[in-house]
């Protein structure tokens, strides 16, 4: 399988050449466009009650996609994000990342993806009251709205509320005010989102909510 992400920072989408016999497993709704002697099947993400769980308490849909090429040529599949940005590619070796609600795009065989109980405090900072907990062997592509920016935490940082995109699964989560109760609801920043542990986070530069507000009084 030979893949790249192109169109990056803006408009990520993700190129896959196939092999005869090799696979490649999408949420729904990311395929753009495919040679025509992929085959794809449709099943339960996870099986029936863990696709529920994922679709109304982890933000994914309730089916994912497999794409497998059963010919004897390579064959070409493009997938992408429902909202304009960048795209990462991770490759896993035993490891975990957690992911939040809506990042996962696809992954190759090998890659596991699970639930997780994110907490309170998670959810009303906007970030959801779970979690994505991505572990196994291969490797992963996951998008946000936006550019995608690296930070390593080494004891606490600040990110606003539907930043955050990806974590290593070490680190805590916790919500507060941005300021004093004045600052934080009149300086239009409100809750954010303190990060605490040491670790690895990816934060996107926009996020939907932001978008929605901007967009509202001009509707």
């Amino acid at each position: 399988m030979e893949t790249a992400v192109i169109g990056s920072p803006s408009f990520a989408y993700i190129q896959v050449d196939l092999d005869p016999g090799e696979s490649i497993t999408a949420e729904a709704d990311a395929m753009s466009s495919m040679a025509a002697g992929l085959d794809m099947t449709a099943r339960f993400n996870g099986g029936f009650l863990p696709a529920l769980l994922k679709r109304y308490l982890g933000g994914e849909s309730l089916f994912i996609n497999t794409f497998s090429n059963n010919t004897p040529d390579r064959q070409r599949l493009t997938l992408v994000q429902r909202t304009p940005g960048d795209v990462r590619r991770v490759d896993l070796n035993g490891d975990r990342l957690c992911l939040q609600p809506g990042a996962y795009i696809c992954s190759s065989p090998g890659i596991k993806i699970g639930i997780r109980w994110a907490g309170l405090g998670s959810f009303i900072g906007r970030e959801g009251l779970f979690k994505l907990m991505v572990s196994g062997t291969g490797t992963l592509w996951y998008g946000a709205y936006g550019g995608l920016v690296d930070r390593v935490v080494e004891g606490e940082y600040i990110v606003d509320s539907s930043h955050l995109v990806a974590y290593d699964p070490q680190l805590t989560l916790k919500v507060q005010l941005a300021g004093g109760l004045f600052a934080s609801f009149f300086g239009g920043e409100g809750l954010v989102t303190r990060v605490v542990g040491t670790g690895r986070i990816v934060m996107q530069t926009r996020s939907l909510s932001g978008l929605v507000g901007w967009l509202n009084p001009k509707i």
